[in-house]
């Protein structure tokens, strides 16, 4: 008979390791909202021309995303099958791809930031700022990303509270060399938006040196075996990369989708891109936190596919959904309340004010689809599964919502908080897709022998048609030793 399931233990598990991912999330995205208070004083074209670079960050994060939640996936299996070589092949692959890519983005902003800003914006002046902003700004990508590839096998294997309190030392740095820089204060140049660049490079600067500094000083050993980090024997390269290309499809193209959008919203007016760029930040912190929430939920899903324990991993998934749905409707609550005046902080006012009131109430409402599609794609993919989510998010993205966008904006010419409500129109709509094949277990998929060889029982109990099972084959077999 079916055990009944134990929320004691699993809440505790969870808890353990969504508060601090979820903190260091909403604490990187706090200290974007502080960049936006610090700079609105400078006016609405500033904020508006940071929230178009902000936009190009976001590219970047979908260009490499898909290797660190491919990375993640195979870390964290391996982490629950007790192999440590496994573990640290996985995160020397990731690493070497990621890096790669930021390499291309820096060189895109810091050599080329007039094409990069002719690309989001047809307003002069906004361009301008953007430009001297962005050129900066693209030195971060190469720390960033090392960050969040550190930060991605800490969480993994458990260590969750190194990238934590590095993040807070980074957000404290962030807001000090801002309030230094921007206006000149304590003998220090007055740099206006270039100072407000510059501040983000010495944090993130910060966040690397404290992320190695306190992995050598806990004794973390698998973020300092490079021996280890490029051995890809036995097929494992391949494997890795065959996995991720779905993720990679997917974060690539979400992205290009939210450029898409920032060109469509870039070519509205004025206070349209200034409560865009607003809405945006708080946007990111609002996503932010319930990623750190999803990443969480993803490495404990990860932990018992690659352990074996199938059944475990699909009793907690609608649990994870509940709480989530839960967390969410809790959060709107204060959101709708003191929304208004967070706004007026931010800088908006008159116009923009009203812009920016009408979107944060669209936004919202659907968060409570979109976390929910969220949660369940990383699911998927801490099972093994990264075709589905992949596929039907990137059908809805493509036919339903940014045609919707595009002919709204430039046939209709219809009033921005209704483009922004079509921006939106895919999670809701395929929100019931996502959850049937949820509850179905057919995306569990070990990377691991332990996991592999629960398989058969699984299948039968929950009978899983032929077609939808693994088919292993001999390069995908585990040989053991994170061999693949």
């Amino acid at each position: 008979m079916k055990k009944k399931f134990q929320w004691g233990p699993f809440l505790k598990q969870l808890t353990a390791i969504a508060i601090p991912v979820a903190l260091q999330n909403l604490l990187t995205n706090t200290g974007s909202m502080i960049d936006e208070i610090m700079i609105a004083p400078l006016g609405e074209q500033t904020v508006g021309a940071v929230g178009l670079c902000a936009q190009f960050t976001i590219l970047v994060f979908g260009a490499y995303w898909g290797i660190i939640a491919g990375g993640t996936l195979f870390i964290s299996q391996y982490w629950g099958a007790q192999d440590e070589k496994g573990v640290c092949r996985s995160y020397g692959l990731m690493w070497l791809l990621v890096i790669s890519i930021s390499a291309v983005f820096c060189i895109l902003s810091t050599v080329f930031p007039e094409e990069v800003m002719m690309v989001y914006t047809d307003k002069p002046v906004i361009r301008e700022i953007g430009v001297r902003y962005l050129r900066i700004i693209g030195y971060t990508f190469p720390l960033n990303i090392t960050c969040v590839s550190a930060a991605a096998l800490l969480r993994a294997t458990g260590h969750v509270q190194i990238p934590l309190v590095s993040s807070v030392i980074s957000v404290v740095t962030n807001v000090f060399f801002n309030w230094a820089l921007i206006n000149g204060n304590l003998g220090f140049p007055q740099m206006g938006i270039e100072g407000a660049a510059l501040a983000t490079v010495i944090s993130s600067s910060v966040n690397l040196a404290c992320i190695i500094i306190f992995s050598l000083f806990k004794r973390f050993p698998y973020l300092f075996r490079f021996r280890d980090h490029f051995r890809f024997g036995n097929g494992f390269a391949g494997t890795f990369i065959k996995r991720c290309i779905p993720l990679i499809c997917n974060e690539l193209l979400v992205a290009i989708s939210g450029t898409i959008v920032s060109i469509v919203f870039g070519h509205q007016s004025e206070a349209a891109i200034a409560a865009f760029a607003v809405i945006s930040v708080l946007e990111g912190i609002y996503i932010s936190f319930f990623c750190g929430f999803s990443a969480s939920s993803a490495i404990l899903t990860g932990n018992a596919v690659g352990g074996g324990q199938l059944e475990k991993a699909l009793d907690s998934a609608p649990r994870l959904l509940l709480l989530c749905t839960a967390m969410i409707a809790a959060i709107d609550i204060p959101i709708l309340i003191f929304g208004r005046p967070l706004l007026s902080v931010l800088g908006l006012s008159g116009e923009s004010l009203e812009i920016g009131w009408g979107c944060l109430i669209v936004f919202a409402v659907i968060m409570v689809f979109r976390m929910g599609n969220w949660l369940m794609n990383d699911t998927f993919r801490a099972g093994g599964e990264t075709v589905f989510g992949t596929v039907v998010e990137l059908s809805f993205i493509y036919v339903i919502d940014l045609v919707a966008l595009v002919i709204g904006a430039n046939v209709f010419h219809l009033p921005f908080v209704i483009l922004f409500i079509l921006r939106y129109l895919d999670d809701p709509l395929r929100y019931g897709i996502m959850l049937w094949y949820y509850k179905s277990g057919r995306w569990i998929k070990p990377v691991t022998k332990e996991g592999q060889a629960a398989l058969p029982a699984f299948y039968e109990a929950h009978k899983i048609p032929k077609k939808h099972q693994m088919k292993l084959t001999g390069t995908e077999e585990i040989k053991g030793n994170g061999n693949l």
